[in-house]
């Protein structure tokens, strides 16, 4: 599973917004069904990671069920974690699950009222037409408190874009084109998550597009050294804009 993959923003984004009353249960499955393809949660299969319930039967649930269960089960909310090595973006152990997810480059951590649950998602390839998505269950450690809020995100990206842009402009190697899909990492918001947010989320999902294109425009060991820097700063920045953007909907409203 590539941290591109639009399974873990999109199911954080519209779960929350079912869980606030913004949407019902099948609209959101539904959107994030659309984005990333069929979903089933079973748990995980990792060596040391202990066995996790998924529900009243052994094997994996749909996704829409499992919702339902953890709804009934204590569920409050969803966060979001998007980690790179070095760079545990939202985990709090234990270390089972902060490797799956390192590895994914991307997880969902379950609020319950007694617990956290980690979802970790691989493909799921059932035959050569079937492609969808299945989320490993693993025990989490609590939300982080370290995280940034949405002001702090929005000027770390702005002073990184700057930076990146900078460097970018200054390293001579062949023009990149522009993506046909400005990145899946983010992408839409739901209702019930501030314009604020919104804004943020669609300008980090563009900027991730950006670091992609950087990455293929065939530059040479030296015009990457150069700029290396920037854009791991940029990428840095891009995934804690992103994590406050679908964690926002739990910031207070200032007037």
């Amino acid at each position: 599973m590539l941290p591109e993959s639009p399974v873990s923003p999109p199911l954080v984004a519209w779960g929350n917004a079912w869980l606030a009353g913004h949407v019902g249960l099948d609209e959101a499955v539904d959107r994030v069904e659309a984005a990333a393809g069929p979903a089933v949660v079973g748990p995980a299969e990792a060596p040391g990671s202990p066995a996790v319930a998924v529900g009243p039967v052994a094997g994996d649930l749909p996704l829409r069920a499992y919702l339902a269960e953890l709804r009934s089960d204590g569920l409050t909310e969803l966060r979001l974690a998007l980690p790179a090595p070095g760079d545990p973006l939202g985990l709090s152990g234990p270390p089972v699950f902060n490797a799956a997810a390192v590895e994914a480059g991307q997880a969902v951590i379950a609020v319950l009222s007694d617990r956290c649950l980690g979802l970790v998602p691989s493909p799921d390839l059932r035959g050569s037409s079937y492609v969808g998505v299945r989320l490993a269950v693993h025990t989490s450690g609590p939300v982080r408190v370290d995280l940034p809020s949405m002001a702090e995100a929005e000027r770390e990206l702005s002073i990184a874009m700057r930076s990146a842009t900078d460097a970018l402009t200054s390293v001579d190697g062949p023009a990149p084109e522009r993506p046909d899909r400005l990145g899946r990492l983010g992408g839409e918001l739901a209702p019930g998550y501030p314009g604020r947010a919104h804004r943020v989320s669609t300008l980090a999902t563009r900027l991730g597009a950006v670091l992609r294109v950087a990455d293929e425009r065939g530059l040479t060991s030296g015009q990457i050294a150069a700029s290396g820097e920037a854009l791991r700063e940029l990428d840095r920045a891009v995934r804690r804009a992103l994590v406050a953007a679908h964690h926002s909907i739990f910031e207070p409203v200032r007037p």
